[in-house]
């Protein structure tokens, strides 16, 4: 019987370790004040902590409510864009440090996961990238090329080294990224909240944002029944954006991804689908992707919601893609559900506001949160202990809202579902 909780799904059904907050109920004075409890937030919160820095976090709902307890979780490195695309796009300035420190981002988040030993199905046995057609092939040749002239520990594998590592004939060859791994995203996000709480940081929930404003040499941050006086502000609310920041959501590209799982699989089956335990995905427009967690479920994923009418096409279409990826599972009945939002930028890269004296903001990690935002939860927390703009791989750009946001969500969300609708009955 599928569960019915379709904001984070399998994940906060087995999620352990959630931390037990409350709401902020009164005032309070701080160095260094975050808003949002995802990994951005929760990675400041602890480096902070770490170097002796007084922190508040205060987030709106509950630790990993947003994208961090809806994530797919892959621990990749670098961003969706090749190399290259990602030095034009940023500029020689900030292109090659933003690739270098996203490279090594899952160094940082296993090394933390191994330091404060959270437990979240931590795997780093690398992740492959899917040539779903000749085009795509190339595509990874590209990729392969650009990585390696970076150092990269990266190897594209032909059609039957691929075949072996994933367990089905279904693609032309993979692109193996020894770098990456999975984890379970919404346990992560409390382990980090837990390390953030061990080190010295304080996190309230249930504690929505409603005003912030400049006092004197302080920040007031208002909540419903408290307040924050802080020196310093960053702001990490990513694509769920909430009280005083909801009209953030205009500075967003729509764009959601869904998920479902299976029961546990058999175990002889379980042998021969990902056996090497790798995350993937595809090179499709619309991507899907597969992963295994602990139990040995089978978690596919792709693009769109799954509310409504929606529901019905996308779930078929998972049952469909199992039957024909991994056929040696037979007929499935998904346990779990659950779709989430990703905050997209328009080419894909991550933005880095100024909004005020020593108020900040990076978002936008376009579907790669795990490693960016721990990374840049960092990179913020030491900007704000008394670092430079330029210790952040990311040009100051100001807060432009999306150019017809609405008709951009409404051409992916019915893109995806005619796709679903259609892919794989053949």
């Amino acid at each position: 019987m599928e569960e019915t909780n379709i904001s984070h799904g399998l994940w906060v059904a087995t999620a352990t370790g959630k931390p037990k907050l409350t709401a902020l109920d009164r005032e309070h004075k701080t160095e260094v004040a975050i808003i949002g409890g995802g990994y951005t937030g929760l990675s400041a919160a602890l480096h902070l902590s770490l170097a002796g820095n007084s922190s508040i976090l205060l987030e709106a709902n509950d630790v990993g409510f947003g994208g961090a307890g809806r994530n797919v979780g892959l621990v990749n490195a670098g961003l969706w864009l090749m190399p290259e695309d990602v030095i034009s796009l940023v500029g020689p300035e900030h292109g090659q440090a933003l690739i270098d420190g996203l490279g090594v981002s899952p160094d940082l988040v296993y090394g933390l996961i191994e330091r404060y030993k959270i437990q979240c199905e931590a795997w780093r046995h690398g992740t492959l990238h899917c040539a779903d057609s000749k085009a795509g092939y190339r595509a990874l040749q590209q990729r392969e090329k650009q990585w390696k002239e970076q150092g990269a520990p990266v190897r594209l594998l032909e059609r039957d080294e691929a075949s072996e590592k994933l367990g089905t004939k279904a693609y032309r060859g993979a692109l193996l990224d020894e770098r990456a791994g999975t984890i379970q995203p919404l346990a992560y996000a409390y382990g980090l909240a837990r390390a953030a709480l061990a080190e010295g940081a304080t996190l309230y929930n249930q504690s929505p944002v409603i005003s912030l404003e400049k006092e004197g040499e302080y920040w007031r941050l208002t909540t419903p029944n408290g307040s924050v006086l802080a020196k310093s502000v960053i702001i990490a609310v990513q694509g769920y954006p909430e009280a005083a920041f909801k009209d953030q959501i205009q500075n967003l590209v729509p764009f959601n991804y869904f998920q479902f799982a299976t029961p546990p699989l058999d175990k002889e089956v379980l042998k021969t689908v990902l056996p090497g335990k790798n995350g993937a995905w595809d090179t499709n427009l619309i991507l899907s992707s597969y992963r295994l967690d602990a139990m040995g479920r089978l978690i596919v994923g792709s693009v769109g919601n799954i509310e409504n009418i929606a529901m019905g096409i996308n779930k078929a279409w998972a049952a469909r893609s199992i039957k024909k990826v991994f056929p040696q599972i037979g007929e499935v009945e998904f346990t779990h559900s659950s779709y989430g939002r990703i905050a997209m930028t328009p080419n894909h890269i991550p933005r880095f506001h100024v909004m005020g004296e020593n108020l900040v903001m990076v978002t936008c990690f376009n579907g790669r949160g795990i490693g960016p935002g721990t990374m840049f939860g960092k990179l913020l927390a030491h900007y704000m202990m008394g670092g430079s703009a330029k210790d952040i791989p990311l040009p100051v750009l100001p807060i432009t809202p999306v150019a017809m946001r609405f008709l951009r969500g409404l051409f992916y969300e019915a893109g995806s579902r005619l796709y679903h609708l259609v892919q794989r009955r053949i």
